[in-house]
């Protein structure tokens, strides 16, 4: 009788812990994302990321984009005045607040391009800024410092503490200096 009872009873299977706090999941889990945003019926963003979880549940709700995103910012025209890369990005959907983070890359419409470890943007008030070393790469300069704040476009700016100011030397090609050039390459 004993042999029988202990072969009627199972063993318990191993399971995973249930999850308790829902704010620990993801509504939404999207891969390889490239999608355009609008506002008011006017294309206004175009995001590319490998991923992107939405978490509404969290305080405050936020978009992540863990493993890197490439946004393009346009105008009325469809111009793109503003391109965005950064390792990690965190969108607070409610605060209308972009938290860039870790190899953050700004190019504007003037061709300059900003370099920094930290940026925020604030899509209500129109502003980005950064508490961060800021390397700003223009035609004819490169301006470091800390901290940095800027309209959206990225055509008005100011950096609070600057660093430096060094002008970018131009590689001047001497009659000699092409023609070895051009010889190179026809070989």
């Amino acid at each position: 009788m004993l042999f029988m009872l202990s072969a009627c009873h199972k063993q318990k299977q191993p399971m995973a812990d249930a999850i308790t706090k829902r704010d620990s999941v993801p509504i939404m889990v999207t891969r390889d994302v490239s999608t355009y945003i609008s506002d008011s019926g006017v294309v206004r963003y175009k995001i590319i990321t490998d991923e992107w979880q939405v978490f509404d549940r969290l305080d405050p709700s936020r978009w992540t984009f863990e493993k890197g995103v490439y946004l393009e910012k346009f105008n009325n025209d469809l111009v793109i005045e503003a391109t965005i890369v950064a390792d990690t990005a965190y969108y607070y959907d409610k605060e209308e607040l972009w938290e860039l983070r870790s190899n953050v890359h700004i190019e504007n419409e003037q061709d300059e391009q900003f370099d920094t470890q930290l940026l925020f943007w604030n899509q209500k008030t129109k502003k980005v800024y950064s508490d961060r070393y800021i390397r700003i790469r223009q035609q004819k300069r490169i301006i470091t410092g800390i901290g940095f704040t800027s309209n959206q476009d990225f055509t008005n700016y100011t950096i609070k503490q600057t660093q430096g100011i060094f002008p970018i030397e131009e590689e001047q090609v001497t009659p000699t200096d092409s023609a070895a050039v051009a010889s190179d390459t026809i070989q």
